[in-house]
């Protein structure tokens, strides 16, 4: 598997990370095939994390092509310094823009630390479908903007406003997650980082990087007319 480069130079580089995947290693997962090392072959040379996106996330993933490159940057995102936005579409009807304050813990015998989540509304629509207890199902295109970077944050976020992500198989809506892949064979989760802005920590100058949503993601934004 080679991924699409979005950038690179001589101290970063970023792909358009595809769904399904796990950045690098951990220790309860049995994965044998992860971003990290494939990425490496596929360059050959040794890549260094900057920051994750979850194993359904898709989109804008950072890495650095050196220690000082990944260093540097990393400080910008632990200074809250990189703009991170989202694409995603969500159930129900949301607000035209609102900002999630709810602090999340990392695991539940661990303390709750503040997460903050911007969204604004994009589109919505309403299909006559009856999923769930409604005879209609209702749906709304978000861009998300995250302040914090907790794991999970727009999933745990979304979810909690009882507006979660379509696909989320662990904080979901199981009978839409359901209708969406048994109607259109849609099962990824649609939750895609859409692009990143940050100071290049070498030359300093604004650097914008963008990915585009796969062909999965497409369907269902036609599908909803989004």
């Amino acid at each position: 598997m080679d991924f699409p480069i979005l950038f690179e130079d001589d101290s970063l580089i970023a792909i358009n990370k595809p769904t399904g995947i796990l950045v690098h290693r951990t220790r309860i997962s049995e994965d044998k095939i992860f971003v990290l090392q494939l990425l490496r072959k596929q360059i050959n040379q040794r890549v260094y994390p900057i920051h994750r996106l979850d194993r359904a996330t898709s989109g804008v993933l950072i890495f650095g092509k050196n220690k000082e490159g990944a260093s540097l940057l990393s400080e910008q995102f632990r200074a809250k310094k990189v703009e991170k936005q989202y694409l995603g579409i969500v159930r129900g009807f949301v607000e035209e823009e609102a900002t999630i304050d709810y602090p999340l813990a990392k695991e539940k015998w661990l303390p709750k630390k503040e997460a903050i989540s911007h969204y604004r509304k994009l589109n919505q629509t309403e299909i006559q479908e009856p999923i769930g207890r409604y005879q209609t199902a209702r749906y709304s295109l978000v861009e998300v903007q995250l302040e914090t970077g907790r794991r999970h944050q727009i999933r745990r976020h979304f979810s909690h406003l009882r507006h979660p992500i379509i696909g989320d198989k662990k904080h979901g809506d199981v009978k839409h997650n359901s209708y969406w892949r048994d109607n259109f064979g849609i099962s990824r989760m649609l939750l895609h980082a859409q692009h990143m802005q940050f100071n290049h920590p070498k030359t300093g100058e604004n650097q914008l990087i963008y990915a585009p949503i796969d062909e999965a993601f497409q369907k269902a934004k036609d599908l909803l007319g989004f």
